[in-house]
């Protein structure tokens, strides 16, 4: 059996290594290795298969949620509401721009943004809403545009963990997450469903205008070179990458599909167990399982991690600290806030190997060990 791995990033590239040789090469040959054709290439493919109308790569995703806050002109004490259950690059760009978070609950079923809570939260202050597509389940988009609407907020998706994942509105349409909000924003981590071999970012938008503004925030504040219209930073995704991930696009589907696959053996080997949740699936969301994420309910989860360990199997946890207990928000006086719902979660949540290459033998032989731990 070969061995598992949380993410197997090395087999995936041996399926695509000719391809993928040969543009890198080919980047290496033009010697354009920022802003080269391959950037605006996979700008343009990303934005079709997203459905939407502008794609502004950049360098990271934590970038692209700092480049979409400071498009839409948020204010230093402007509250911005983002759920606590989530990797703090959601939330450390906000402090970062001197807004305030305001974390919320999340759904204890899907993981993601309460909506219920969202609606409790705003106050006079609340500029926009950042709801998180956490593990690969998309978060309510219908019922949060219906509360951006009814207070004038904005709506910044998260997506880094859900590109690819459709959303099906009550009318039976669809969209694919980050088009749906006003701006949408992701990361090209090289363990994410679309990653790179290195770092990576983009940021999607339907608005004309904005998209403008974004591009001009991500190249230093300029339309024109050497002219600065407005205070920007510096974040590209370089040539190489976009090269990389312009391949890797053209599989986006058959990972999804893989993904989904190993999320349904484990889905029968853990289904019904009492003291196990397997992840939920709502009806609007096609689930697209950047992690697979287990509810453990009379178990030591730790322990089971350890043991896991002994067996060669990786398992992480996602995450251990919530948003509103970390130390870098207590600034906000979030360590006071109480969000149970949360809390259980952290507690509880355990995440087992997924990615493309995981084999029948594989999943067999983890489904057999978390078993083999939590009945003895």
């Amino acid at each position: 059996m070969r061995q598992i791995q949380m993410v197997d990033t090395r087999t995936q590239y041996h399926h695509i290594k000719a391809e993928v040789d040969q543009a890198v090469l080919d980047v290496m040959e033009s010697s354009a290795f920022i802003n080269g054709k391959p950037v605006q290439e996979f700008a343009g493919n990303l934005s079709a298969y997203l459905g939407a109308k502008f794609t502004i790569p950049c360098a990271n995703g934590t970038d692209a949620l700092q480049i979409a806050m400071m498009a839409l002109d948020l204010q230093p004490g402007d509250e911005v509401i983002t759920p606590s259950f989530t990797y703090i690059a959601t939330t450390e760009v906000i402090a970062l721009l001197k807004l305030k978070p305001v974390f919320v609950e999340v759904d204890p079923k899907t993981f993601c943004i309460d909506p219920a809570a969202i609606e409790k939260a705003i106050t006079t202050r609340t500029r926009a809403i950042v709801p998180v597509h956490l593990y690969g389940h998309a978060a309510p988009m219908e019922a949060i545009m219906a509360i951006a609407k009814k207070h004038n907020l904005y709506v910044i998706e998260d997506n880094a963990q859900a590109i690819g994942c459709d959303y099906t509105f009550a009318d039976g349409s669809k969209k694919k997450t980050g088009t749906i909000g006003d701006i949408g924003c992701t990361s090209f981590y090289p363990s994410k469903n679309l990653g790179a071999f290195g770092d990576g970012g983009a940021i999607f938008t339907n608005d004309e205008a904005l998209s403008v503004k974004l591009r001009m925030i991500a190249n230093h504040g300029q339309q024109k070179r050497y002219y600065h219209e407005m205070v920007g930073c510096n974040s590209r995704l370089d040539t190489i990458q976009a090269a990389i991930l312009d391949i890797k696009l053209k599989h986006l589907d058959e990972y999804i599909a893989a993904r989904r696959s190993a999320a349904d053996f484990y889905n029968k080997a853990f289904g019904g167990h009492p003291k196990i949740t397997i992840p939920y699936r709502a009806a609007y969301s096609h689930h697209v399982f950047h992690q697979y994420t287990l509810i453990l309910e009379g178990v030591d989860r730790d322990a089971l991690s350890q043991y896991l360990a002994t067996q060669q199997i990786p398992s992480m946890i996602y995450y251990p600290v919530p948003g509103h207990k970390q130390k870098m928000f207590e600034q906000f006086g979030s360590g006071s806030q109480v969000l149970p719902v949360t809390d259980w979660l952290t507690e509880r949540v355990i995440s087992l190997p997924i990615h493309t290459e995981l084999d029948g033998e594989q999943l067999a032989f983890i489904t057999q060990q978390v078993l083999a731990f939590i009945n003895k």
